[in-house]
């Protein structure tokens, strides 16, 4: 059968979705903001709304829309949230909320439909290849972010967070499009995964390259979460590929992990000392391996012996003032944030707490959406613009305990699944594990599309068909 054009228009935006995934917040569309949130639109919800609606146009077309329901126990989570609106504590937050969440169900469900129309043989080589360039692209921006703060360039122009630059640990972290670095990190999960399976599977040059490039943008950005999920994840898929193949060649994956940890371990060390504040290469390397292991290796450096490129060369030269001012500017931390830590557990304690001060708030939740506005009212932070930061207590406070069997029924059915039907379950089960770590780092639909998306996009485009695209 001929392909009609709005099968076109969704291969179309499907490629294209990669790309609008990475612009997860810049651009932002300002709509103002309330009490207890502030309304913002990004390229990434957009494309999400437009792809929805061309999708649906051709669910219409192929009459396939009936299929929408063919796994018919994948909606009862999404009905009981969007029942929870009707006692949510914060009811404009909830709605929207919801709203999003039937956005992101309905693309993912209907890619799925229409999967054997959708991905055919050469697309399916064609989205890999976009999806691997749009990464490739979001990995020079980071890497140019880095090197316009490196040299002072003003924020502006670099779009990096407020926390993001030298003049917090010394060298830049970059956050790429994306509102945080733990957003950008997150983001190159996907990418980092798939190039690291199809590099066990192919043992091809490119695909090591690959896998070197995305892992070194992803420690880049310095976000615990993100690399805490990929250790996690990279264990998974080793203990997973040796059970199920019976031979290690997923061990590959660890020395050139390694290399990509050493390596910019040392950038971020060379970036400290020619960065603008008086940090050098020892005390930024120290604090990379102080920060990510919890405070634990605390490698000591006196910064007053270590001295600067060219220093004693330089100091000829400088003039008083012009020495002393450079001695005061020192980075805001030196090492391992306690308080970043502190402040996620003492939001998800508190998640807890308010959760369990009643049986009706333990079994039903505060409502979608609610958590913020419910800790507020509790006394338990100072805003109710706050979040919990761990989408595990936040949808508990929100949905309570029967919501959180109903996603744990339903996380389970789709493991299994996968299990049984995906050529590639091991991949998409590594994928699944490594978002998951991350969701106990952040709460909130906005940021996070990709997590819900990327598996089904990827389970749909890698379905068996990887030794067509080898050639």
């Amino acid at each position: 059968m001929k392909n009609n054009i709005l099968l076109k228009i969704v291969r179309g935006m499907i490629l294209g979705f990669p790309a609008a995934l990475f612009l997860s917040y810049y651009p932002v569309i300002s709509l103002g903001a309330g009490e207890s949130m502030n309304f913002e639109l990004s390229l990434a919800l957009i494309y999400l709304v437009a792809f929805d609606v061309v999708i649906f146009a051709a669910l219409l077309k192929e009459k396939r829309f009936a299929g929408l329901f063919d796994k018919w126990q994948f909606l009862i989570l999404p009905i009981f949230v969007t029942m929870s609106v009707f006692w949510s504590s914060n009811l404009v937050r909830g709605v929207l909320t919801v709203v999003m969440m039937w956005a992101i169900y309905f693309a993912a469900t209907a890619i799925l439909v229409l999967r054997n129309k959708v991905f055919i043989d050469g697309f399916k080589c064609k989205f890999l290849k976009w999806f691997f360039g749009a990464s490739l692209l979001a990995c020079a921006w980071c890497f140019a972010q880095c090197l316009m703060d490196v040299f002072g360039v003003p924020r502006d122009c670099t779009l990096l967070c407020r926390g993001c630059t030298s003049y917090m640990f010394g060298f830049p972290h970059p956050n790429g499009f994306a509102v945080e670095p733990q957003f950008m990190g997150n983001l190159l999960l996907a990418p980092t995964l798939v190039s690291g399976w199809l590099l066990v599977k192919k043992r091809k040059i490119v695909m090591l390259a690959l896998f070197f490039v995305f892992s070194v943008t992803l420690f880049l950005t310095f976000s615990r979460g993100a690399i805490y999920a990929l250790f996690v994840a990279l264990v998974f898929a080793t203990i997973y590929y040796i059970w199920k193949n019976r031979n290690a060649k997923v061990v590959i994956l660890w020395p050139v992990a390694a290399i990509a940890f050493a390596f910019t371990i040392n950038l971020q060390g060379v970036m400290a000392e020619l960065g603008p504040t008086n940090d050098t290469y020892l005390t930024g390397v120290s604090k990379v391996v102080n920060h990510l292991s919890l405070g634990i290796i605390d490698i000591k450096v006196d910064k007053s012996s270590a001295s600067p490129i060219g220093a004693e060369t330089e100091a000829e030269s400088a003039s008083p003032d012009e020495m002393q001012g450079a001695m005061e500017v020192s980075p805001v931390f030196d090492g391992y944030v306690e308080e970043s830590t502190e402040v996620r557990m003492g939001l998800t304690r508190s998640a807890l707490k308010v959760w369990r001060k009643d049986f009706t708030t333990a079994m039903f939740g505060v409502g979608i959406g609610g958590a913020g506005e419910a800790l507020y009212a509790a006394g338990e932070t100072g805003s109710p613009k706050e979040i919990v930061q761990n989408e595990y207590a936040s949808l508990l406070l929100e949905i309570g305990s029967v919501g959180a069997v109903i996603v744990f029924v339903t996380v389970v059915s789709i493991v299994r699944l996968i299990s049984a039907k995906s050529k590639e379950a091991g991949l998409l089960l590594t994928l699944i594990v490594a978002y998951g770590v991350t969701l106990f780092f952040f709460s909130g639909l906005p940021n996070a599309i990709h997590v819900y998306l990327m598996p089904v996009m990827l389970g749909a485009a890698m379905a068996g068909k990887a030794k067509a695209c080898a050639k």
